[in-house]
């Protein structure tokens, strides 16, 4: 039995279409208003070509974890091709009858179904649904959301013209995937750590520590062949969650390519997915020479490992690095140069 004053809601499914590149707070309110009025929701987005930090797969990882509960279809050529679909994603620019018939397609091909409303925050919906009621021989009603842009007075495309001045407009996890990572690398004892967080206070943002240290206390220097992997997964974590709170830049102490060397020198050998994951790319890598005196903290080896592991970055990171040298002062000089190339 329905629970007593349950809302009866007015559509037993919804749509939504947009390229959401990015995905802000003015779809997010179209998005849950489509949801607060339908038993079920659609999401159909595709956009072509392509806006730089907008691919598919990070619009479909917004969208899955904002809205899990909706039906998402991300559509590609890719995705096409693999159904053996022989036509293209519509251009952005395409007429509104080839978009109006590729989202009628869609729904019918990858949901098998029909909707009963489209929501949209333009005034081209009102055609869609008509259109998709004349497709399906069934009323589709147009329901019109803030199309004076009054809760959102924003647009993708002012976000795209500078997105960190817009970022309050995005919700962490849409932000996180335009905030470059710089990756900073050293030997021990050359200051990397001091580095980053010395860094993220200069810059105002957030800093991802590094877990190998905190495991290596935890577990008083005895680490297994198999914590290498479990390091570098964990590393790349916290450089997610600071990404989500940083602005900007989020700097990040070390990565699994250090996890690499360790693996390597202790055990002879690397987990296959820690070698895939030591080709994780960064935005930039700060590599800090080990000018600085070597310091023994009761963790660390010798000045002699610290210069062959410093050769051994050398030699993976290649001309794909800044060196930076000297006083703390002055390597935060040196990266304030990098960055503001």
């Amino acid at each position: 039995m329905a629970k007593t004053g349950a809302r009866v809601k007015p559509f037993r499914r919804g749509l939504v279409v947009g390229k959401f590149s990015p995905l802000h707070r003015g779809h997010e309110e179209l998005i849950r208003r489509a949801q607060s009025d339908c038993g079920e929701l659609i999401i159909i987005n595709y956009c072509y070509p392509e806006f730089d930090g907008c691919g598919a797969s990070q619009r479909e990882t917004w969208l899955a974890e904002l809205f899990p509960q909706t039906r998402r279809i991300v559509v590609t050529a890719k995705l096409l091709r693999q159904h053996t679909f022989e036509f293209d994603v519509p251009a952005n620019d395409a007429s509104e009858a080839a978009h109006r018939d590729f989202c009628g397609f869609l729904v019918e091909t990858f949901t098998d179904t029909t909707v009963d409303a489209v929501f949209t925050s333009e005034d081209y919906g009102a055609g869609f649904a008509a259109h998709l009621a004349q497709r399906w021989d069934q009323p589709v009603e147009h329901v019109l959301v803030d199309r004076h842009r009054i809760a959102a007075p924003i647009s993708a495309t002012k976000i795209r013209q500078n997105v960190h001045e817009h970022r309050e407009w995005l919700s962490p996890c849409v932000y996180a995937s335009f905030v470059q990572r710089v990756c900073i690398l050293g030997g021990e004892s050359s200051g990397k750590s001091v580095l980053a967080r010395d860094a993220a206070a200069r810059f105002a943002t957030a800093f991802a520590p590094e877990y190998g240290r905190e495991l290596w206390t935890q577990k008083q220097g005895q680490l297994v062949f198999e914590d290498m992997l479990a390091i570098a997964q964990r590393q790349i974590e916290l450089e997610q969650s600071a990404a989500r709170s940083a602005r900007r830049y989020v700097f990040c102490d070390t990565s699994p390519l250090t996890t690499l060397f360790y693996s390597l020198d202790l055990f002879g050998r690397a987990h296959p997915e820690l070698e895939r994951l030591a080709l994780r790319r960064y935005d930039a890598y700060v590599l800090c020479a080990p000018d600085f005196e070597f310091v023994q903290d009761g963790t660390r080896r010798d000045a002699g490992f610290r210069q062959r592991q410093h050769e051994w970055y050398l030699r993976k990171l290649g001309v794909n690095h800044v060196l930076v040298r000297g006083s703390v002062q002055d390597r935060l000089n040196q990266l304030g140069e990098l960055l503001y190339r």
